[in-house]
């Protein structure tokens, strides 16, 4: 029997400038998504929550937090791009290009600019993606250029981490 032992994702070696992840997960807005996120982060904007109000707005129905739909197509790309991230470095030029509603469903994907060894951290590296989100339509939503410290192959940091049955192995 082989145990194959917890893991997902891309590490530094899996990376090559050029390739294109289209992230595997879409995601459907729904109105309490739009709403719960709305009210938690504390934005008062009621295009996002008030059907009564935004149908007076130019598109005549309530549109989706733009900080809902950025974090979404973030996680989205999460499985191929930073999931085995130490760390985010930092995002440039985030374009906000279609509206999405509730009901949208939202599909990510990434293309690999850049990478190089980190010179601070020897079992890193640095990866910069171009990652865009894209409706069930096949509009360009969002884009944005995001630069992420990954593990090495190698570094111990994230292995060895699922615990061992007090009971013993799995037969």
């Amino acid at each position: 029997m082989t145990v194959h032992e917890a893991r997902i994702g891309r590490y530094y070696e899996d990376f090559v400038v050029g390739d294109v992840y289209q992230h595997p997960l879409g995601r459907t807005i729904t109105e309490a998504d739009n709403t719960w996120f709305s009210l938690l982060t504390m934005n008062t904007n009621q295009n996002h929550f008030n059907a009564h109000f935004a149908e007076r707005a130019p598109y005549g129905r309530i549109i989706a937090n733009s900080g809902f739909t950025v974090a979404v197509v973030l996680g989205l790309s999460v499985i191929d791009v930073s999931q085995t991230a130490i760390m985010n470095l930092g995002w440039e030029e985030i374009k906000l290009s279609h509206p999405v509603f509730v009901g949208d469903t939202v599909y990510a994907e990434s293309v690999v600019l850049g990478k190089r060894e980190s010179a601070s951290r020897p079992y890193a590296g640095i990866v910069t993606c171009r990652t865009r989100g894209l409706n069930q339509d096949g509009d360009e939503i969002m884009s944005w250029r995001r630069t992420v410290m990954v593990y090495r192959r190698d570094a111990p940091h994230d292995k060895g981490y699922f615990p061992r049955a007090k009971s013993g192995p799995l037969a």
